[in-house]
């Protein structure tokens, strides 16, 4: 044992007995709120249902509501509790009032275990108590979520309000040790980051700190003024960058650069914790003055966790706790081995940790005084007190604010408290034996047999990253591509100089491509870009009737080849293309970007996208390309198999110009079917980006042809020409529907019936349920409304909000919607950029008017760029369902509000329309969630997400009504839509006897044979 082990653990011990001088349980509020905690840890579901039930409360106003919420979460349990939740609901129901009030007066005591006051009067009656056991104080203003930058500015202005109040109340406090109080100020304010600035964006930190630094000098300025510290709270991953360059930019400049007290949270669970603590050190040593460190293991584990896992991410958090407490003892070092210019606050309830700091302290020469522990209010009562004992200072995190804010807040120490390898449970509730918790984290590392490494191997397995079993037939699970994190400042900088290379391309001349030659009609179709209209993207050849004849006859001919060509050859085609879509991800999103106005974030989602239906319908032509058994029947094998159906004409949509068009073209392909590929005129020189890829990854000529021209004369012929056979198309309902006629007639010299693969548009609706998150509600509903303008088929249109919360709604709605950043797609973290062309411009603009006659504007924005097709948000409110702007689809920024008396009529207005496509439902309440998710009528229903993003292979998409034929783009089913089942049966009798076993897959019919 190192001579530093030893003293950790005789240092661990003391404090243990210290403990056990002031013994208390976990919980330290008795009754109602222990029993919970207590049977949460030995029940997850119940926990989970806890949980969820406790977020909900603060916003349920009646005692009826509240006792149907007890009744949704808890009667279905099968554990001890639910007999008496059964009884307590069925004795609630008699008196609602009084048992909804008696149920938010125990929950608001949960809340105030962890919760130090309500308001600034209300914490100083905590704050003094601290002060008479020796204990400081951090003060933190709860309700970091924010929607709009109205919310972001009264957040600022609480901050300094808190602070006054704060220097008023302690004026003659002193600092409890006597000891280098110069480094420790009495008045002690942490700061929420993001709640200062409701549109920051990971790809763009220069926004985020041109906005937040002058909300935040003022802060630091009366801080100063008054003797205070100020404290950098970090929170979740995306925003960590943006906060340590805005913390070194603050403490930088003339005015703060010699002011020492402030200070920012290092969380020991990310993995690049160390660099980033010892870039911090280089900033302050440069700088010349000292600052302060606080040293967490980190709160956001689960979210940090869910967020990569969704986003195909590696994940920033260590996975294992003891990883994140060694790592902890890593960065405790470095703290203490650079106390001349940084001073350390511990953050943690792990009493291992401490005695580390302890110990190694002591080992430095470093005298106690010079640094702190910070412990949560709420928590770890007797630690605190055996660290005040010790002579260590001691400040207590005290949060500060209302119920409903806190939810947020509340419920991460909850899950905390309740953590399977959480430090208070074990030594508090579970009696684990000091021995075993004193014990070195790098020694749980190194004995663990499947150590973090390895664990960390085994979550990035395809089969289990998705949660399906090693068992499962081979090709049966499928792995999406992760989307870019912009987080990363490597992947702005790519981006930025992809930008920057695609815009010296712009201008270039595309040819036809038909049977694997370039071909140049003398026509041409400019596509420009609709944020500079004076600017030329490509300029695209155009296609007339005579080139369409010709890709039919090359394309024909091509089929005789390509439909006997193996299924592993066809699906390894698509597998090349998604390599080199990979590899040329930035410029493909570049050029979203200036053709079709795209912001990054959703530039890069089309192209991921894209790639994920190269991937996806590779896997899935595999799995059903083999001839499969229809039944085990002695002395005959009769195998079902699929043909390719002949040529298919492929018309796609500008909005998803890379994604939707490599959807039903590799579809088309990979089934073995040949292509005449017709993009939109808008989006043209996209769809020759997507030919050259084809070309590049070797598809054979005539296969794929691509054939840009105008839709009314060109694709008019080819729909009706009797030698096509698919015609697979997006857009628009009226297009659409043409299509589908035209189809329905059979023409001289027809061999085929053409079968129509046809997706149109939506007017998709939102309800906002009366119990809703409203800070996630308002957030999805706005990016679900003007996320690229609007121009989504899945985008909401229309929002749907029960009586009782309108007016919330409503006041944060067109808050947020001001807020929103509209500009440039080119910079990042822009959400609404430019409508496609200046037909889509003039169209939204005259429905628009129209809605001013219908209905009444409850909002627009007026300050859009003078250059370009820029459309202003709007958001119409008290819609009657029945007007033009509630029924028909508008395709651009505008939002139609629908208020509505009960949950029966919000349902009944959202499936009153002509389309299905995407629906969208917030609410907390389980009944009307299960309600929803079997009313609501669209052919992808989202509940408490926004209501556009699909996932390939995750969310298969497509709706049914005037929305399409029900065929779901991205689904296992979808490839059937371009093949023939055909059956093969054969006697294999001879002469009475027949093999005794017919194997369930056979090789493809394929002659001569490969």
């Amino acid at each position: 044992m190192s001579p530093l082990q030893a003293e950790v653990e005789q240092r661990g011990e003391r404090i243990f007995q210290l403990v056990e001088r002031h013994p208390e349980p976990l919980f330290s509020k008795a009754g109602f709120y222990q029993r919970m905690m207590a049977l949460s840890m030995r029940d997850e579901h119940f926990k989970v249902q806890l949980f969820r039930f406790v977020d909900v409360l603060a916003s349920l106003h009646h005692g009826s509501d509240i006792v149907q919420h007890l009744d949704e979460y808890f009667t279905e349990m099968r554990n001890g509790f639910a007999p008496l939740v059964r009884t307590g609901v069925r004795v609630a129901r008699i008196v609602p009032w009084v048992s909804g009030q008696l149920l938010r007066w125990n929950v608001s005591g949960m809340a105030r275990q962890f919760i130090a006051g309500k308001n600034p009067a209300d914490v100083m009656k905590t704050l003094r108590k601290r002060r008479n056991q020796g204990i400081g104080f951090t003060v933190d203003l709860l309700g970091e979520a924010v929607v709009s930058e109205r919310e972001a500015n009264e957040y600022g202005s609480r901050c300094l309000e808190l602070l006054e109040h704060l220097a008023r109340e302690t004026r003659g406090w002193t600092d409890p040790l006597g000891e280098n109080v110069e480094l420790f100020p009495v008045v002690n304010l942490s700061v929420k980051i993001s709640a200062l600035y409701s549109q920051m964006n990971p790809a763009d930190p220069a926004d985020a700190i041109a906005h937040l630094a002058p909300r935040l000098r003022p802060i630091l300025r009366r801080a100063r003024e008054l003797g205070a510290f100020v404290n950098f709270d970090m929170e979740s991953y995306a925003h960590k960058n943006a906060t340590l360059e805005l913390f070194q930019t603050l403490f930088t400049e003339a005015e703060f650069r010699n002011w020492p007290h402030a200070g920012i949270v290092i969380q020991a669970y990310l993995e690049d914790a160390e660099e980033d603590l010892r870039a911090l050190i280089d900033w302050g040593r440069s700088r010349g003055t000292r600052f302060t460190v606080r040293l967490v293991k980190g709160a956001y584990w689960d979210f940090e966790k869910i967020k990569s896992d969704q986003n195909g991410w590696t994940c920033p958090v260590f996975l294992q706790k003891p990883e994140s407490d060694l790592n902890f003892e890593r960065l405790t070092r470095i703290l203490l081995e650079n106390e001349s210019i940084v001073t350390a606050a511990f953050g943690s309830h792990n009493v291992r940790s401490i005695a580390h700091a302890q110990a190694l302290a002591d080992e430095l020469g470093i005298d106690r005084s010079r640094f702190e522990f910070q412990l949560l209010y709420g928590m770890a009562g007797p630690v605190k007190r055996a660290l005040v004992e010790m002579g260590y200072r001691v400040r207590e995190y005290c949060p500060v604010g209302e119920l409903l804010p806190g939810m947020s807040y509340l419920v991460r120490r909850l899950l905390e408290n309740t953590s399977n390898e959480g430090f208070l449970r074990a030594k508090f509730s579970e009696n684990v034996s000091e021995e075993e918790l004193l014990r070195d984290p790098g020694d749980l590392v190194r004995a663990s047999a499947n150590g973090a490494e390895d664990l960390k191997e085994m979550t990035s397995d395809r089969y289990l990253a998705n949660g399906a079993s090693r068992e499962a037939p081979l090709g049966d699970s499928y792995e999406n591509a992760p989307l870019v994190n912009f987080v990363y400042a490597e992947n702005q900088d790519r981006m930025r100089a992809a930008l920057s290379n695609m815009r010296t391309q712009l201008g270039q001349k595309y040819p036809l491509v038909i049977g694997g030659e370039k071909i140049w009609t003398g026509k041409t179709i400019a596509s420009i870009n609709p944020s500079a209209p004076d600017q030329v993207v490509g300029h695209v050849t155009e296609a007339g009737i005579p080139e369409a004849e010709r890709a039919v006859v090359v394309a024909r001919d091509a089929f005789k080849r390509w439909s006997r060509t193996s299924v592993e050859t066809r699906a390894r085609l698509l597998e090349r293309v998604a390599d080199i879509m990979h590899r040329r991800r930035y410029e493909l999103s570049a050029l979203e970007v200036f053709e079709v106005g795209k912001p990054w974030a959703e530039a890069d989602g089309d192209i991921r996208e894209a790639i994920d239906f190269c991937l996806f319908y590779a896997q899935q032509m595999r799995l059903i390309g083999r001839p499969r058994l229809t039944q085990h029947v002695l002395g005959e094998e009769s195998y079902q198999h699929y043909w390719p159906r002949g040529v298919a004409l492929v018309i796609a949509p500008w909005n998803f110009p890379m994604a939707i068009l490599c959807g039903m073209t590799t579809a088309a392909i990979v089934t073995g079917n040949t292509v005449i590929m017709k993009p939109a005129e808008q989006s043209a020189v996209i769809g020759a980006m997507l030919m050259e890829i084809f070309e590049q990854a070797g598809v054979p000529r005539g296969v794929l042809n691509y054939l840009p021209g105008k839709g009314s004369i060109m694709g008019a012929h080819l729909v009706d020409h009797k030698d096509v056979d698919i015609i697979a198309f997006t857009g628009s309902r009226e297009v659409g529907l043409r299509i589908w006629k035209s189809a329905g007639e059979t023409r001289e010299g027809q061999r085929e019936l053409k079968r129509v693969i046809c997706e149109m548009g939506g007017k998709n609706a939102i309800i906002i349920d009366s119990d809703a998150d409203l800070d996630e509600a308002i957030l999805d509903t706005i990016y679900s409304a003007f996320g690229y303008q609007g121009q989504k088929c899945s985008a909401c249109s229309r929002l749907i909000v029960l009586e009782e919360i309108y007016p919330r709604v409503m006041e944060r709605l067109l808050a947020a919607a001001a807020s929103l950043r509209v500009g440039n797609p080119e910079e990042p973290g822009i959400t609404v950029g430019p409508v496609v062309d200046e037909a889509a411009y003039k169209r939204i603009l005259n429905y628009i008017d129209i809605g001013k006659e219908e209905a009444r504007l409850a909002f627009q924005r007026s300050d859009l760029p003078e250059k370009g097709f820029f459309i202003p948000p709007t958001i119409f409110a008290n819609v009657n369902p029945k007007t033009r702007i509630a029924c028909e689809e508008i395709f651009g920024p505008v939002l139609s509000v629908i208020r509505v008396a009960d949950l029966d009529e919000a349902i009944a207005v959202a499936n009153d329309t002509d389309y299905a496509l995407t629906a969208g439902f917030f609410s907390r309440s389980p009944a009307n969630i299960e309600r929803a998710k079997a009313e609501i009528e669209a052919g992808n229903v989202y509940i408490n997400r926004s209501c556009t993003g699909a996932v390939v292979g995750r969310h298969p998409f497509g709706g049914y009504k005037m929305s399409g034929g029900g065929t779901k783009a991205g689904g296992a089913d979808y490839l059937l839509q371009f093949l023939i089942p055909r059956i093969v049966t054969e006697n294999i009798t001879r002469h009475g006897f027949a093999p005794e076993e017919t194997p369930q897959y056979r090789d493809e019919f394929l002659w001569p044979p490969r």
